[in-house]
């Protein structure tokens, strides 16, 4: 199977040029389209049931936490002379929705992502990882970090 197109789910650890290298590599090798998201985990999605009582928190992730992210997200491209890529900063309940929804949404066909693995079932992939791959509607790549 020949990839069309290729999701680098960025985040922003040092290890994170490793993957899109790897990303860059598939994708060249396909003569793949190739993009980038990184996902802000929102923390006032679902807030309900219970919750009202508390003060009203600011929306989040605001503007500027945003702007951080697409400037951090144009900085790995740049790095990894991927500028032409589109970027995607999305906002989620989960990094892994956030991931998964766009590659419904954009047909995606491989996702890379990281693997940091440090505990339990983290061990072989990483929890974002391995929630990718097993709610995925396509292949992921879990690049060993």
């Amino acid at each position: 199977m020949a990839y069309q197109h290729i999701l680098f789910a960025a985040d922003f650890s040092d290890e994170a040029l490793r993957v899109g290298e790897r990303a860059k590599d598939i994708a060249r090798q396909y003569g793949a389209q190739l993009n980038l998201i990184h996902v802000i985990e929102d923390v006032n999605i679902g807030l309900g049931g219970g919750y009202e009582l508390l003060p009203v928190l600011p929306d989040l992730p605001d503007q500027a936490l945003l702007e951080e992210a697409r400037k951090a997200l144009g900085e790995i491209a740049r790095r990894l002379d991927m500028e032409g890529a589109e970027q995607w900063v999305v906002s989620a309940l989960s990094t892994k929705e956030g991931i998964l929804d766009a590659a419904r949404e954009h047909g995606v066909d491989l996702i890379v992502v990281g693997s940091h693995g440090r505990h339990g079932l983290a061990l072989l992939l990483g929890s974002t990882a391995n929630a990718v791959l097993h709610g995925a509607p396509c292949d992921v790549l879990a690049v060993r970090i």
